[in-house]
């Protein structure tokens, strides 16, 4: 007699508990490990910025220089960790920003709705359809190099997903019943949104500027490459890669290759904190059955 099997369901539970806990993990020691590196080093290994040493120019890692030296003879991983500073900066700098504009438009454009909602994301629109790195580059050029302007550019420039996010998250609390019996009550409308609709879209909001920390540093990278925003002489992992171009062509790759994990490492590490943050706020997605 021929044995049938009926096929089993299994929960994702448990393996998606492991490998959460994992990626956890070693997304939190990258983010501590940049994080303590870009705070503590600065203080004990100060670095001047202009100095240049010919005769040590372009030297391989080794134990006098685990990432070797660049071009003009100076350490690549102290320089690296200059360059993470500014980047983490700038990343965590225009993400608040852009992330309180976005709340702020978003809030406006929902709570109010109608002929004010229509205008706000018709803005929203204009701003979307002008590219962020072209829009930026014109916002950096109107100032002096340095750390600020390109903070400025980075958040003028990424508010309006946020505030697309908190417009749809508003528009749906609008219906909910405790916002109805809060109108019904006599509440006004400046008490609904600081009351009860503000606090409910925060996550979604604290969500988004995180997710939006990874985007941050790879566009001050990209303008640092362009030689926009930071001084030329300051340390910036994208100015340090552009000025490696030369010598990779030549085969010394570590000048290249370093700076360019700094940007990748941390901008890992803090997406996949962010994944985890996005699960805890969506629970169901962690109920689902494979078969």
């Amino acid at each position: 007699m021929a044995l049938t099997t009926e096929p089993t369901w299994h929960a994702r539970g448990a393996p998606r508990r492991g490998t959460r806990t994992l990626r956890v993990a070693a997304s939190a020691a990258l983010a501590a490990a940049a994080a303590l590196a870009a705070l503590l080093v600065p203080l004990l290994l100060p670095l001047d910025q202009q100095a240049v040493d010919l005769t040590a120019k372009l030297l391989p890692p080794s134990a006098d220089h685990l990432f070797g030296t660049d071009e003009l003879g100076r350490d690549v991983l102290l320089r690296s960790v200059y360059g993470l500073r500014v980047s983490l900066t700038v990343g965590i700098a225009a993400a608040l920003a852009a992330s309180l504009l976005g709340l702020a438009v978003g809030c406006l454009a929902g709570a109010l709705g109608g002929r004010t909602d229509r205008l706000v994301m018709r803005a929203v629109d204009v701003f979307t359809a002008v590219p962020h790195l072209l829009m930026g580059i014109f916002i950096v050029a109107m100032f002096r190099p340095g750390i600020w302007p390109v903070v400025a550019s980075v958040g003028l420039t990424h508010w309006v997903s946020t505030a697309r996010i908190v417009r749809a998250e508003v528009l749906s609390l609008r219906g909910r019943p405790f916002v109805e019996a809060a109108i019904s009550g006599g509440a006004s409308r400046r008490r609904v949104v600081t009351r009860h609709l503000l606090p409910a879209v925060l996550p979604q909001a604290g969500l988004a500027a995180v997710l939006m920390v990874p985007h941050a540093i790879w566009h001050e990278s990209a303008l640092s490459f362009l030689g926009l925003g930071i001084p030329a002489h300051q340390a910036s992992l994208g100015t340090m890669i552009n000025g490696a171009r030369g010598s990779l062509a030549t085969g010394d790759w570590w000048p290249t290759l370093f700076p360019g994990l700094f940007i990748v490492l941390p901008t890992l590490a803090i997406a996949g904190l962010a994944g985890v943050w996005r699960e805890r706020i969506n629970p169901r997605r962690r109920s689902e059955l494979v078969l």
